[in-house]
């Protein structure tokens, strides 16, 4: 098991990613790193991390850095688990340039989303600090939530009535 990750960690991972990959690349943060970058959380027991392009030298560069840093990092993003909320591209949120990656927070709809259907009590406290925080609302949530009611078949594992109940117990009822 590697150490947490705290915000200095999770920023000397982005740079020493964008260093060693060998074209231009995107990443999209979410879960815990994004917590820790917006300090709602001191510490992350994994960086998820998707790529949308994937550079060259990218899974080599992963497995060297999750050596040199000890840390977890993990190849995982809300649209493995839920799918894609309408606008999702257009709602995330840049980090920053560096070397040739470019770094964007993943949709924090999508995360919330994510997170509540997993249900886990520190998933729900995150969807909490997302709301505290402004980086999402309840009605736009619930609208985000009903563009991707169409998709839910894609997702086998997924109940629309319960990930509705899901969605009313985290935030309330719909507007």
């Amino acid at each position: 098991m590697r150490s947490e990750s705290d915000k200095a960690k999770v920023e000397s991972l982005l740079r020493a990613l964008g260093k060693a990959v060998r074209s231009e690349g995107t990443a999209f943060l979410s879960g815990g790193a994004c917590a820790v970058l917006y300090g709602w959380r001191e510490t992350t027991i994994d960086v998820d991390l998707y790529f949308d392009p994937e550079p060259a030298y990218l899974f080599e560069a992963i497995r060297e850095l999750k050596q040199q840093l000890d840390m977890n990092i993990e190849l995982a993003w809300p649209m493995h688990f839920i799918p894609a909320p309408a606008g999702w591209r257009e709602r995330c949120l840049f980090i920053g340039e560096y070397g040739n990656m470019t770094y964007y927070h993943c949709d924090f709809y999508a995360q919330a989303l994510a997170k509540i259907e997993r249900n886990h009590s520190h998933d729900i406290r995150d969807v909490q600090a997302m709301l505290q925080l402004r980086l999402v609302q309840k009605d736009k949530l619930w609208q985000c939530f009903e563009s991707i009611v169409s998709n839910l078949l894609r997702f086998p594992a997924l109940n629309e009535e319960r990930f509705r109940e899901k969605l009313r117990a985290a935030i309330g009822a719909p507007p």
